[in-house]
């Protein structure tokens, strides 16, 4: 991140409202110290009403309304709210995170050999104004035995990811390659982040 902006960062009360711990060490990654509180927002949109594009920005806004409105009453207001939500498209099928074991290795069988997007939608709220965008990455898997697959399952890492699987765990060892941002995949796409936060600054 530019350092004007990581220096106007550093005094400023920012939450993100997620519990992945990986969009933690991302923004860590690029020097912005953040709070977390994690929206209790029950996800519960039906991805057949929406675009993957417009999901996952839906998704990402009501996250952050739902912790910008828990912390309304706060002495100190937070100067800005990041919201992210992810998901995985393969065809008309949108791949949020697997509901049980059997249902990671349906997901898995499903993008063996082929090529799926991931799109990550995030929203900014200030306290004078809100930013959303989406950006999409498409990943190109290796064809995948059910003996892989069930092997990546024991490991545990597919269970709390979109698609049942994590680019930057054992799961990268699954993709042939990607044509796009690396950090879409991984949910937090940071070039667009860091862009839209200087936006965000400069209006102020």
């Amino acid at each position: 991140m530019l350092e004007p902006v990581k220096h106007i960062l550093s005094t400023q009360r920012i939450i993100l409202a997620s519990g992945s711990p990986r969009r933690r060490e991302l923004l860590q990654n690029i020097g912005i110290k953040c709070e977390i509180i994690p929206s209790t927002f029950e996800e519960d949109l039906d991805p057949k009403k929406y675009s993957p594009d417009a999901f996952v920005t839906e998704t990402a806004k009501f996250k952050v309304l739902e912790v910008s409105e828990r912390l309304s009453k706060d002495a100190r207001l937070p100067d800005l709210i990041i919201g992210c939500d992810t998901t995985v498209a393969l065809g008309d099928s949108m791949l949020g995170k697997p509901t049980s074991k059997q249902n990671a290795f349906e997901m898995l069988t499903m993008l063996s050999g082929k090529s799926h997007t991931v799109y990550t939608g995030v929203v900014l709220k200030s306290q004078t104004k809100t930013v959303s965008f989406c950006e999409s990455t498409k990943v190109f898997f290796a064809t995948l035995t059910p003996e892989v697959i069930q092997s990546y399952i024991e490991t545990g890492e597919p269970m709390d990811k979109a698609g049942a699987y994590g680019i930057q765990g054992i799961g990268g060892s699954l993709i042939e390659k990607i044509d796009g941002d690396y950090f879409t995949v991984m949910g937090l796409p940071l070039c667009s982040l860091s862009k839209h936060i200087l936006q965000l600054l400069e209006a102020k």
